[in-house]
């Protein structure tokens, strides 16, 4: 019973993924408005996760994540600092633009954006999902 148990568990951690974002890659920012002026495009970056491990469906923010992740990894390599989602994620797939947008600048990543402050004490307070 425990033998089993035990490769189930294998089986279930073997399709689940744990994305690093390189150092090179926090040097790529996400244009989540698409605003990418004055930029040269670099070429595009196809990345792709498992979003399903046998009968379970993975969680749709956490896959998301790792798409972004993989392709601000990949983007270094063409050499871009900007990336822009070209689609939406589908099965475990996804589509982005890379752009050259040079040093002049400041690459944000997700991790720098600033929350919106509410401007009267009814207004909500928002932060970026992490």
């Amino acid at each position: 019973m425990k033998t089993a148990l035990l490769a189930a568990a294998l089986v279930l951690l073997s399709g689940c993924t744990w994305v690093k974002l390189d150092d090179a890659g926090t040097r790529v920012r996400v244009a989540y408005d698409g605003r990418v002026d004055g930029c040269d495009k670099a070429g595009e970056v196809t990345v792709s996760v498992k979003d399903r491990v046998g009968f379970y469906d993975r969680n749709d923010l956490k896959v998301r994540d790792e798409l972004e992740t993989l392709a601000r990894n990949q983007a270094v390599s063409l050499p871009a600092d900007t990336i822009v989602a070209r689609s939406e994620p589908r099965n475990g797939e996804q589509l982005f633009d890379a752009y050259r947008c040079g040093g002049g600048r400041r690459a944000a990543t997700t991790r720098e954006y600033a929350p919106a402050r509410a401007k009267e004490k009814e207004d909500a307070e928002t932060f970026p999902v992490r």
